[in-house]
């Protein structure tokens, strides 16, 4: 079985996409006996890093925790909320942490948004960083407009029928992405 993670970015303490970040794991509980582990950046408290995980000569005990999280997952759903037409400086913090760790790394993006919009500017400025770090960004995108309106504290939708068809349509690209990452590589001669 593949081992997913899911970022909580926000940090913010009355935070609404956590509750997104809880619905899918939940979910992937439920729907494909998963037991994704829920990095939630909130718990961390992490300064604003001024080096690269690669050039830290002593990382602390949660930043080797993060990293490790991060290397041994096979696939990774960011949630994140829109602030301002970007992301969180808490996520952009981690993602530029590291390096390597991210090269091919399946990721699927949830953006949640108080409006209408559900973070569409705030997915175009991650998967533009995601992309620069070699990440593999999956097709599928999923979006939640009105979060506070449309899901509880304990990450229950309100309408979980069409949450449910939405989240499997997102989550069948990124385990399709995972299985083709995880696949043996088959030389091709060019």
């Amino acid at each position: 079985m593949p081992n997913i993670s899911i970022i909580s970015s926000s940090i913010r303490p009355d935070r609404k996409s956590h509750r997104v970040a809880l619905y899918f794991r939940n979910y992937l509980g439920r729907t494909y006996h998963l037991a994704p582990e829920l990095i939630d950046l909130k718990e961390y408290g992490f300064p604003i890093f001024s080096e690269t995980f690669k050039t830290m000569k002593n990382p602390s005990d949660e930043v080797l925790d993060f990293v490790e999280k991060i290397k041994s997952s096979d696939g990774i759903i960011v949630v994140t909320p829109e602030y301002n037409g970007g992301y969180p400086a808490s996520l952009k913090n981690v993602i530029d942490l590291l390096n390597e760790e991210w090269v091919h790394k399946p990721i699927g993006i949830v953006t949640v948004s108080a409006g209408p919009f559900g973070g569409a500017q705030g997915l175009t400025s991650l998967q533009f960083s995601l992309w620069k770090l070699k990440a593999w960004t999956i097709p599928a995108m999923f979006s939640v407009p009105d979060v506070g309106n449309t899901y509880d504290e304990s990450g229950i939708p309100k309408d979980k029928e069409k949450t449910d068809g939405l989240a499997k349509v997102f989550i069948k690209e990124l385990l399709w992405c995972v299985e083709a990452d995880m696949a043996p590589a088959k030389h091709v001669e060019v």
